[in-house]
């Protein structure tokens, strides 16, 4: 007999727009998502907030999308980056991820970004911004 992962407890009614009943209900869907409960969720958000280097951001990306389904665009806005609030951080929509979780990961990514500003540096870097100074 093997045990049931953790699954991710509902969130009150109303309080979050997540689709978690939707997404249980339609068989043949990812589930990922699910397995991130509130202490695994505490883990990724300190992981996130305290990544070292670009390359540590675009790994956790990966291992996010590879073992949640998260999907998270990090690029410069549209328009001029004075500070790390021009940098774009979206968390894609996904059935299954609370409101509040996409909130916190932005927030826990851009705290990393004004911990080290060289790691947002190498990101307007690889967008080509930086290419003429």
């Amino acid at each position: 007999m093997t045990p049931s992962p953790a699954v991710r407890s509902p969130c009150p009614p109303g309080a979050c727009n997540c689709e978690r009943e939707q997404l249980l209900a339609t068989p043949e869907t990812d589930l990922r998502i699910l397995s991130l409960t509130r202490q695994a969720e505490k883990v990724l958000l300190q992981r996130l907030e305290n990544i070292q280097s670009l390359s540590d951001l675009e790994h956790m990306q990966r291992r996010m999308h590879e073992q949640l389904g998260i999907r998270v665009a990090i690029e410069p806005g549209f328009n001029e980056v004075r500070t790390m609030r021009g940098i774009d951080i979206r968390v894609l929509e996904q059935p299954g991820l609370c409101r509040k979780t996409r909130q916190e990961i932005p927030a826990a990514i851009r705290r990393a970004l004004q911990k080290h500003p060289e790691i947002a540096y190498k990101l307007l870097d690889s967008h080509d911004l930086l290419r003429d100074t």
